[in-house]
């Protein structure tokens, strides 16, 4: 068992206390903190934890318990300093995407995770899906051999999907999209390496900036993604992770995930087809912990056994994912102008 305390309560945080965290048996909550006594309060008197499990810092907790692994579940803005406060804590940690504001602070994150020789992972839990992870096997082993293209489309009408942030900054690519660059680079098993994107918003719509935009994305080994996504699309919905078109030299790749939202569930969904074919629909393998609990019982089996698997998304792996959102955002701030990763990478 790894035995963990809970950073962050709010709503967010309160979901991960009540959905995800019991569901994950090989970790055992020690420990939960929020500076916020309501917070704590809510915790105790609608899910029953007890009052010497509660605490309102992590260092009062960590001199009160033993634990292995801090569950970082607070808002952007909280995530540096509290999974650096961890990490010299000598805790590992598993934090919510993106796992910092800056890339200098995800650097500063990830060199000290490495000095300290502790685990820093990030929940990017659209990984933990069977779609993605049967794609990015095809793509491994060349089913269709080499891709001639990816185009993805992301398609959500916020105002009457009770969508509540109408003033985040980036809405789209830093909010929403981040999940799609994240499974772009795990699905091809590459890294960007520019990007020219324009965003924009569109008449009639409640946001302060923009929720619409597109991107053209080159990959270091040459693959070229299309994206569209919005906020504010009046088309059919698509789920949580796009619908994605994988054209290759000998056929074509289909896929879409997380098909979920105010009750209604559907499973993965991944087609195949030759050319020239018709298209085959795929069986796709369960994932045992899917989702946020894929994250967390993937980073609770790295403490336990000390073996990082495939497609483990670590904070150093993360870097590109989180480079990715902010090249795409100084690009639609250039007017589309094409920006190199390196020049974000190197940003101070």
């Amino acid at each position: 068992m790894v035995k963990a305390i809970q950073v962050g309560l709010g709503f967010w945080g309160f979901d991960w206390t009540k959905e995800v965290i019991p569901q994950v048996p090989t970790v055992e909550m020690v420990a939960y903190v929020d500076a916020n006594p309501e917070a704590i309060a809510r915790v105790q008197a609608e899910l029953g934890v007890p009052q010497n499990k509660c605490f309102l810092s992590l260092e009062e907790a960590a001199r009160s318990v033993e634990a292995d692994l801090v569950i970082a579940t607070l808002r952007t803005e909280a995530h540096y300093p509290v999974v650096k406060q961890a990490l010299e804590l000598d805790f590992n940690v598993i934090v919510e995407k993106p796992f910092a504001s800056t890339i200098a602070q995800a650097k500063e994150l990830v060199a000290l995770a490495k000095a300290r020789n502790r685990i820093l992972m990030v929940s990017q839990n659209y990984r933990f899906q069977p779609a993605p992870i049967a794609a990015a096997e095809m793509i491994g082993a060349q089913k269709f051999g080499p891709i001639n293209l990816v185009s993805i489309d992301f398609r959500r009408h916020a105002p009457s999907q009770g969508y509540r942030y109408w003033d985040m900054p980036d809405p789209l690519l830093a909010d929403m999209s981040i999940h799609h660059f994240d499974l772009m680079r795990m699905v091809l098993n590459d890294n960007p390496k520019r990007v020219s994107c324009r965003t924009w918003n569109p008449a009639g719509s409640p946001f302060g900036h923009h929720p619409t935009g597109v991107a053209t994305i080159e990959f270091e080994k040459g693959v070229i993604v299309s994206y569209r996504g919005s906020w504010m699309s009046n088309g059919p919905a698509t789920p949580w992770a796009g619908e994605w078109t994988i054209d290759c030299s000998e056929g074509e790749i289909w896929w879409t995930s997380r098909d979920h939202f105010m009750g209604k569930a559907g499973p993965d969904r991944l087609q195949t087809r030759e050319r020239d074919a018709q298209p085959k629909q795929v069986e796709l393998a369960p994932v045992e912990y899917p989702d946020r609990r894929g994250t967390l019982a993937a980073v609770a089996k790295v403490i336990e056994t000390g073996s990082v698997p495939a497609r483990f998304s670590s904070g150093e792996d993360n870097l590109y994912s989180l480079a990715l959102v902010q090249a795409t955002i100084l690009s639609a701030f250039r007017d589309g102008e094409w920006v190199e990763i390196a020049e974000v990478m190197e940003r101070v």
